[in-house]
């Protein structure tokens, strides 16, 4: 396996499939590549990734083209302390690229170093854990325990449709 590849996958990755090393389930997260590294924000009003922001290392996954995963890395994970050269550099690229957020990038950056979100960058580490030899099956897990999951009943359906003998 090549760090061409490496290199490739986070240059073109808008989501992957984070997970502390020896942590829980890998979760997918939004992230910004940026010079070889993957930029995460998570923390209170962004997304969740448990154990993250506290653990050095995480398994990374990464897809290709199709849509399927190709790759998973090892990454190094670095905290950004607000005030730092650093966070001054890439917090408002991270909050310009940020949908939906609510205020121009400077009030979203505010927001994060006052909440206590963490942003991280995530550098790939030279152990690969899967390349080539990915498993065939799916890999999907049965989704998790959630209050969303509520079960509803059928939509009323107004009239019914008759089927026309001709």
């Amino acid at each position: 396996m090549t760090t061409e590849l490496v290199a490739e996958a986070i240059k073109k990755a808008g989501i992957a499939w984070i997970g502390a090393a020896g942590g829980g389930p890998a979760r997918g997260l939004w992230v910004m590549p940026l010079d070889g590294a993957l930029i995460v924000v998570c923390g209170l009003g962004e997304q969740a990734a448990p154990g993250l922001a506290e653990a050095t290392r995480a398994e990374v996954r990464l897809r290709g083209d199709n849509g399927g995963l190709i790759l998973i890395v090892e990454a190094q994970v670095e905290r950004l302390t607000p005030g730092s050269e650093a966070w001054a550099e890439i917090a408002p690229q991270l909050a310009g690229k940020r949908l939906n957020a609510s205020g121009t990038a400077e009030q979203v950056v505010a927001r994060w170093a006052e909440t206590g979100c963490a942003v991280l960058r995530l550098t790939p580490t030279e152990d690969l854990v899967a390349a080539p030899g990915l498993p065939s099956d799916s890999a999907a897990a049965p989704p998790r325990e959630t209050p969303a999951r509520i079960r509803v009943r059928s939509p009323f359906k107004l009239h019914r449709a008759r089927k026309r003998n001709l």
